[in-house]
Order: C-alpha cells, then sequence, then structure tokens
C-alpha cells in the first residue's frame, strides 16, 4: 500500500473561516480585463430583447451565483503529484455559513491527450496542470465559480492537531491494518468508539482504509470521505473554542495558498459567533463502477440540484 496522504480537515476549515468573508468583495467586483476610462451601454438599453431572452435562459444555479456573494475554496490534500482529497468550502458571509462538499478522488473526468485509464481520474488533473488545472475541473464538476485553493503540507499535520489538543472522534469500526512497505511504515490499531485522537493517531485514523483481512469501510473510498467530514465537524469545535488569528498564525506555516499572512489574520476577525452547527457537509451524488479501474461516476443533474440547495439556502 502506497503511503496516503491524508487532508487536514482542521486546517482546512480554519483557514477557509478565516478567508471566507473577506474575499468576496474582490472576487465579485474585481474584474482583471476591465478597463476604468472606459464606458459600456448596458446589455438591457442597447439589446433589450436580448437580454430579456438570455435572463429567461438562466439556470437556477446560475443565477443563484450570479447573485450570490458566496466564496468557494478548493481544499487539497496531495498523494504525490496527485490529489489524494478534493473538497470545496463553500462560505456565504451574508448568513455565516460554511458548506463543504467532496469530491471523490476516483471521479471520471476524461481530459483530450489524457488517454490512459489513471489519467480519467481527477486526481490525475493536478499532476497534469497544478493547482490552476484541478481548480478548473472541480469549477467544471459543480458549475460553480473556485476562487482560490489551499494545500496543506504532510508535515505539519501532527503539529496543527496537537495544536488544537486533539480531535475526539467516533470510530466506527474496529481498525487493524499494517504495512511494512510505507514510507514510513504504516500501523493501525484502533478500538471502536469514541476516543481523542492526537496528531500521529489522527493521521492513521485519515489514512485508513482497510484491514488486513480485506474487511473496512462497507462503501470503500466514500466511507474515508464520511469519516473526513465527521472528524472534521468534531474538530470545529476545538478550532472555533480558540482565538482564531492565533491559531491561524500558526496554520499558516503548514499550508500553501496565494494569500499572505496579514490579510489571513485581518479575515480571521469574520468568523467571530460562528459555530460548529454553521458547518454543513455533502458528497457530490453519483455512484462507483468499474471501467477496467474503479471510478466514481458523478451525476451531473442531480449534482447541480446538490449546488443549488447550496447557494439558495437561508
Amino acid at each position: 500500500m502506497k503511503t496516503f496522504f491524508k487532508v487536514f480537515a482542521v486546517a482546512f476549515l480554519c483557514f477557509t473561516i478565516l478567508i471566507g468573508s473577506g474575499t468576496f468583495a474582490f472576487f465579485k467586483y474585481y474584474d482583471p480585463t476591465s478597463n476604468a476610462e472606459a464606458e459600456e451601454i448596458p446589455q438591457e438599453e442597447a439589446f433589450p430583447e436580448q437580454a430579456e431572452k438570455e435572463v429567461d435562459l438562466e439556470t437556477p444555479l446560475e443565477k443563484a451565483v450570479k447573485e450570490s456573494r458566496r466564496v468557494n475554496v478548493l481544499l487539497l490534500g496531495l498523494e504525490g503529484y496527485r490529489t489524494d482529497t478534493i473538497m470545496l468550502a463553500s462560505f456565504d458571509p451574508d448568513i455565516g455559513k460554511l458548506d463543504i462538499v467532496s469530491v471523490p478522488r476516483d471521479t471520471y473526468y476524461y481530459r483530450k491527450g489524457f488517454d490512459e485509464a489513471d489519467q480519467k481520474k481527477i486526481n490525475a488533473a493536478y499532476s497534469h496542470g497544478g493547482s490552476e488545472k484541478i481548480m478548473a475541473v472541480v469549477s467544471d464538476i459543480l458549475d460553480v465559480p473556485v476562487h482560490e485553493y489551499v494545500k496543506v503540507t504532510y508535515s505539519g499535520i501532527e503539529r496543527i492537531v496537537d495544536s488544537i489538543g486533539g480531535v475526539e472522534v467516533n470510530v466506527p469500526i474496529k481498525m487493524d491494518y499494517d504495512d511494512i512497505y510505507a514510507e514510513p511504515e504504516l500501523h493501525i490499531h484502533f478500538e471502536e468508539g469514541t476516543q481523542t485522537l492526537r496528531g500521529e493517531n489522527a493521521i492513521e485514523y485519515l489514512r485508513f482504509r482497510k484491514n488486513n483481512d480485506g474487511t473496512g469501510y462497507q462503501n470503500g473510498d466514500l466511507g474515508r470521505i464520511e469519516a473526513q467530514q465527521a472528524f472534521l465537524k468534531s474538530a470545529a469545535k476545538n478550532i472555533l473554542s480558540f482565538k482564531l488569528p492565533v491559531i491561524a498564525n500558526t496554520i499558516f506555516k503548514y499550508v500553501k495558498t496565494g494569500m499572505s499572512l496579514p490579510d489571513i489574520l485581518y479575515y480571521a476577525k469574520s468568523a467571530v459567533g460562528m459555530t460548529r452547527n454553521d458547518i454543513s457537509t455533502y458528497r457530490i451524488p453519483g455512484r462507483v463502477t468499474n471501467m477496467g479501474l474503479s471510478y466514481f461516476l458523478h451525476d451531473p443533474m442531480a449534482t447541480e440540484e446538490l449546488m443549488t440547495s447550496v447557494y439558495t439556502q437561508e
């Protein structure tokens, strides 16, 4: 078994909350192609019938995106040159709501020129275009803009978990897995039940997929997504009890993004008053199938309905 680099959702969650309510204004109103000296005639005045027709053709999701001040941040956990964990964190500053939408790493996504079986999975897009490419792919699948990305470094995971005092989780099944070929060796041994995991143990929990005897989560990799999301919501209670500017300074050392620390500290103030009840988690709808390799085929219509509900909630 390869050494899987599991995303540490706590770092992602905190970082997303910090930047969420501050960046929406920039992304909504800043247009790098605009010319301040140019004057344009409003579309409805120039071609009123065409403008009305275009409005009528808008889908509920397109209309909601246009009217929303949400900011969407792509959260990435890396396994070498591929994204092993992909989550879209969508923050609505108007209602103080954070929605986490998971995209399975085995999601089928064909790109012209990439015809090998493993290249048709979404987690291969990162190795052939980096963060910008995976942002574009996720935007295409979810049909919403992706404004920013966050990546966490492997070496910082344990430190971040320990910095918030560990995370309480309910281990759903007994976990017994050993891989002497992993680098470093992997040994996962947890009894079923509620327990508080410190840094090293938290990583093992997030890396778990199956036991030595082949048993494990009933729904395979989708079970790992559910475990990640449960871990995230539990960790939120700890993170939100800290002074966010302080924890932000710690987490900034272990994440990679385009934002600066001063910006993050400034936006940290916007998360005051937020609780774990303001966080919801989802997975894009679809099914697992085998086409030589195991793929997750997302349902475009159901995915659009999911994102519409996210954007139109009150």
